[in-house]
Order: C-alpha cells, then structure tokens, then sequence
C-alpha cells in the first residue's frame, strides 16, 4: 500500500466531492439538522413563559425581572396594550406597576398590583410567571418568607429536550461523515466505470477505499466536534471526548465500506441504507426517552459508539466512564475488518 498514491486518490475525491456537491451537503446538512432543532423544534418542547411589564413609574421589580434567565421580558408603555396582547395569546402573563410601587411596598399601604394570565397559556407558563414575580416582589418588600423552603429532588434529574436530542444531532454529522460520504463516492465511482480506469493502474483497492474513509473521517471529526460545540455538548474532558469521536467516526466507516462493497449502484446502496436505518438510528432516536431500560439501547452496534459521546459531552463524564463502552467499540471494529477485507476482494475480482 503507497501512502503517495492514497494521498493522490485523496486530492481527486476532495475535488470530485466539491464539483458533485457531494460535500457541500455533507456540510451543510448537519448544521441544518441543528439549526432546525435547536431554533425550531426547541421552543415547542421547551416553551419559555412571555411576561409583560407595565411600569409606570421606575420599580425596581422592573430591572429584576430582566435578570431573570428562563423567562422573555417586554416593557410596553400602555395598559391597553399589555391586556390586548395577553388576550392573543402574544404574551403569556403580564402586570401593572402603579407610580411610587416599591415605595407603597415599603410602606406597607398595599399598592394595587393587576397580574393578568392568558387564557391559552399552559400550566407551566403559569406557575412559573407567578413565581418569579411573586419573588421579585418580596425582594423588594426586603422581608423574609412566611416559611422555608428547601428544594428535594426525588427520581431522575430532568434533562432538557435540547440535551436528549444531542445523540441524534451528533450521529447526523458522524453519519455523513463516516457512512454516506465514503460510501457514495466508492458507489458512484464503480456505477460510471471510473473505478475500473483506477483499478487498472497500479492502484489498489485497499488505497481506493483508505483514500476514501480518510475524506469521511476529516469531514465526519470536524462536523461533528462543529455541532457539539454548537450544542454545548463539549464537557469537561475534550480529550476523551475526541477519543470517542474517533472510534464512533472508525465504526461507521467501516460500516459505510461494507454497504458500498455490497451496491452494485447507486440504486441498491439506497435500498441497503433504507434497511439498515432502524438499526443505525434507533439508539440516537430513544435518547429522547430517558427511562427507557439500557437493555434495550445495548442491541443495537451503534449505541456504543453513540453512549460514549453522550456521556462526555452532555453528563460531563470522563474517560474511565467510557472505558467499557470503547472497549466494545473497538472489539465491533476488529469484527467488521475481515467482512471489508473479503467483500473487496469478491469487488475486485468482478470487476475483471
């Protein structure tokens, strides 16, 4: 194997990629998916009260509440407007700050306080309006509260839907990378007869598919470190975080080789990937449900390339978490090499 002429098959697929598109979408669609999660399908899960403020004079409750993370805030001038956007639904909540408010407060004259909800509103929109503001008020009562309150948290700690959807957004990115790019090149290539012209030089098949997993893997490791980032789903431990990138990005290679191998062309590469889709995806898809039994997850191949990325970047884990998860990576890895090995030789030789 010449390590020259895999470089020089890697510098054509770089520039047949780009002439086909092909990686212009392998780029483009990943932060697609995570634009679309996070801006559009976010907000359904996850709404964020809407609170409208009054203040006719200058409270102190007004600065506050801008402070105040989990809610959206609007200053309006008028009354009428406020009551006539909470009738719409535009806004969740709002009140009325009457003139000298935190003064009145202070004083102890029980100012007029008018705290409107709108009638479309969910129950958690409600509770969590009312609470901030009843909060505020007390802040600038400056008194303590008629009782204690310590905060217990029984069962599981609830995880945002943003933070259940990072497994499915990250093997977005490793999937073009490691499947559908390396994959789709070796295909197209062997569907239009240029692989012959190739295989006739000296060029080997073995460099064909290295050039071609090298552009996947490069791709694969930088869009998906790329939508990590984007979804703060770092972690603590980057090291170990890119350790898992890499064998999850060598999995899903050799995976993408093997439907290659098998496709005779573009056609029945489709209808390959068609078939393996539940297999490939569920693991990234039942993360959205966290009490599922991890027994269900430890079927597929995929989850244990998924369960290490996942532990790192959203529970903040280190490598001894993931130790167990690569080492069965790893093993899934050594199990597939032999499947490439023969069906390129069984490619090979039907070519000639």
């Amino acid at each position: 194997m010449s390590i020259l002429r895999i470089l020089t098959l890697l510098r054509r697929d770089i520039l047949w990629g780009f002439r086909s598109n092909l990686l212009l979408f392998a780029i483009i669609i990943p932060l697609l998916i995570t634009f679309l999660i996070q801006v559009v399908l976010n907000p359904l899960f996850e709404p964020v009260p809407r609170i409208g403020v009054v203040d006719l004079g200058d409270s102190k409750i007004t600065q506050e509440i801008k402070e105040v993370e989990g809610i959206e805030v609007f200053l309006l001038d008028e009354t009428d407007l406020l009551k006539e956007k909470i009738e719409l639904n535009d806004l969740d909540a709002g009140f009325i700050l009457e003139k000298d408010f935190d003064q009145l407060l202070l004083d102890d004259k029980n100012p007029e306080f008018d705290f409107y909800i709108s009638g479309d509103s969910g129950v958690y929109e409600r509770i969590l309006s009312t609470s901030v503001v009843m909060d505020l008020i007390r802040q600038v009562e400056d008194k303590d509260a008629v009782v204690n309150v310590e905060e217990i948290l029984l069962g599981e700690e609830y995880l945002p839907m943003s933070e259940r959807l990072v497994p499915l957004i990250a093997f977005f990115s490793l999937f073009v990378g490691g499947i559908f790019v390396p994959a789709m090149s070796l295909v197209q290539e062997r569907e239009s007869g240029t692989l012959n012209a190739v295989l006739v030089s000296p060029v080997r098949i073995s460099e064909v598919i290295c050039s071609k997993v090298i552009l996947g893997f490069v791709l694969g490791i930088v869009m998906t470190l790329a939508t990590l980032v984007l979804n703060n789903a770092i972690g603590n431990e980057p090291f170990a975080l890119l350790i898992a990138i890499l064998i999850s990005m060598l999995m899903l290679s050799e995976i993408g080789i093997i439907f290659a191998l098998l496709s005779k062309d573009v056609q029945s590469f489709y209808t390959i990937m068609k078939g393996s889709q539940i297999i490939l995806f569920t693991p990234a898809v039942l993360y959205i449900w966290p009490d599922l039994p991890d027994w269900i997850l430890k079927i597929f191949p995929t989850y244990w390339m998924i369960e290490p990325i996942y532990q790192v970047g959203v529970n903040g884990g280190d490598f001894f978490d993931i130790s167990f998860e690569l080492f069965i990576s790893i093993l899934i890895c050594i199990v597939l090499l032999p499947i490439i090995l023969l069906l390129a030789r069984r490619m090979e030789k039907s070519l000639f």
